[in-house]
């Protein structure tokens, strides 16, 4: 039996995983599916919330200390594994911002580098952006990275520690409680025990601890994406607009992303929403009505109340713990959110407050 079992391998599954594994435990990891095939695969890799000074206090803090994180793992990803997550900082431009001053004054309170620029700084760092505009808000350290790879050097990396057990394929159907803890975690005939259960299950997060009666409030919330085939340096930063954004990778293709849809756990493509984002992205870069779209896809964020993930042991249960709910933001939170769910289990001083992410008082929000 493993000291700690992990159900749910994305991003956050999978760096929870990482970290105990780290400091010696053993762990077994149950996914569904393949591991980071989920939301961590299908969203576009901004190491940022989309526009920060719109969020609460509690994401920011998780924000801003993940975002130092992402280039010391993605260093170390690459060393370890050869697979190279391509962390770039190339910095963001907004363009569009009709709450500009709301925005800097965040930035002054934040310490964080954002500032109004002229068309022509604009049109010397994204010469292809759209025409015509007066200028841009600018913050030269956001980063991105290239979530699909990321997901798979973390799960070469995990491949290769001999403490850590990784089970895909394997759908968790229920937890088996007997009084004050959980048992064992069944999945089809199958039944795990472990000394703790992490649940990372994102979406699915809320089913699964229905079999216990917990409510947790978190749903899906369907995103689609397209992909253009561009030539490399067409695009060269994050471009954001009207909430759409352009994120390009290094070998020239770019995302654009993303729509937002109340549809269950239905994770279907369709025309309308490729042709809004089509739209979108080549209002923001107009040479890429001239590219093709190479791929269109979708995925389910895991939504909760105002954002806010859940990340604390589950009020009545001794050895259940949960990660999830970060709803747009789970590769931009999962360093801290994880570190500091990990912090909590070993009995290491949390990097960050953890009151505000509890379950404790929670857990009859409305998603």
């Amino acid at each position: 039996m493993s000291d700690f079992l992990v159900v749910g391998g994305g991003v956050i599954g999978m760096m929870t995983t990482l970290q105990l594994a780290d400091a010696g435990h053993e762990v077994t990891l149950l996914e569904r599916g393949e591991c980071g095939r989920e939301s961590s695969w299908a969203g576009g890799g901004i190491v940022s919330p989309l526009y920060p000074w719109r969020y609460s206090a509690p994401i920011s803090r998780l924000s801003t200390w993940s975002e130092g994180y992402y280039p010391e793992l993605s260093l170390r990803l690459l060393e370890e594994t050869g697979i190279d997550p391509e962390y770039r900082q190339k910095g963001l431009l907004y363009l569009r911002v009709d709450d500009e001053s709301r925005a800097l004054g965040w930035a002054r309170e934040a310490g964080k580098p954002l500032e109004r620029v002229d068309a022509d700084f604009l049109y010397a760092k994204e010469p292809a952006a759209l025409r015509g505009c007066d200028g841009a808000l600018w913050m030269p350290t956001l980063g991105s990275i290239r979530n699909p790879r990321l997901v798979k050097a973390l799960r070469a990396r995990l491949a290769a520690m001999p403490k850590v057990h990784i089970r895909e394929g394997v759908e968790v159907t229920g937890l088996q409680r007997q009084g004050p803890r959980v048992v064992a975690v069944e999945a089809g005939v199958e039944r795990f025990g472990a000394g703790d259960v992490v649940v990372c299950g994102g979406a699915w997060a809320a089913e699964l601890l229905a079999s216990v009666e917990v409510t947790l409030p978190v749903r899906p919330v369907k995103g689609q994406m397209i992909l253009f085939k561009a030539p490399p340096g067409l695009v060269r930063r994050v471009v954001l607009m009207d909430g759409r954004y352009v994120i390009p990778r290094r070998d020239g293709r770019v995302l654009a992303g993303s729509t937002l849809e109340e549809a269950g756990f239905d994770k279907g493509i369709d025309d309308i929403a490729k042709q809004s984002l089509w739209d979108s992205a080549t209002r923001i870069i107009p040479a890429l009505a001239e590219c093709e779209v190479e791929h269109h896809w979708a995925g389910l964020r895991p939504g909760s109340p105002n954002g806010t993930p859940f990340i604390g042991a589950v009020p009545g249960l001794r050895n259940v713990h949960v990660n999830a709910g970060h709803y747009r933001n789970g590769l931009v939170l999962a360093p801290a959110s994880t570190r500091l769910l990990v912090d909590q289990l070993l009995g290491r001083e949390p990097i960050l407050d953890p009151a505000p992410y509890r379950l404790a008082g929670r857990l009859d929000a409305t998603p």
